[in-house]
């Protein structure tokens, strides 16, 4: 499985993006897919996830109500609305899939086991 996140920019401060994560090798509907985020120095940060077939998302508490996690399995994509945007929301945005995620592990990178190439997301005051 290949994933390839775009959509990063730079945006001023309450600006949104939409970053997408397509998939190519198997079909999205096949994994848990999630977006994580992390500044240098930093470890990786969980943002949001969404189950195999949408009907369940899950977000970490800095995002909630700014951000939203979709998906489109038709075109195997994931996409990620974030809204709102702060200096705090600067950061490379990764999005990753796993196979065996259970609802308790979804914010725990180790339990993802593809990882896009990650896009950038600059957010000035």
């Amino acid at each position: 499985v290949q994933l390839q996140a775009s959509g990063g920019g730079s945006v001023q401060a309450g600006d949104s993006l939409r970053l997408s994560c397509a998939a190519s090798g198997r079909t999205s509907g096949s994994f848990t897919t999630g977006w994580f985020r992390q500044t240098p120095g930093k470890e990786r940060e969980f943002v949001a996830a969404t189950w195999r077939s949408g009907s369940n998302t899950y977000y970490a508490d800095s995002v909630k109500g700014r951000f939203t996690i979709s998906r489109d399995n038709a075109a195997n994509t994931v996409y990620l609305q974030t809204g709102s945007l702060t200096p705090e929301d600067t950061a490379v945005y990764y999005c990753a899939a796993g196979s065996r995620l259970i609802w308790s592990t979804m914010q725990i990178s180790q339990y993802y086991e593809y990882w896009g190439q990650g896009t950038q997301v600059t957010v000035s005051s």
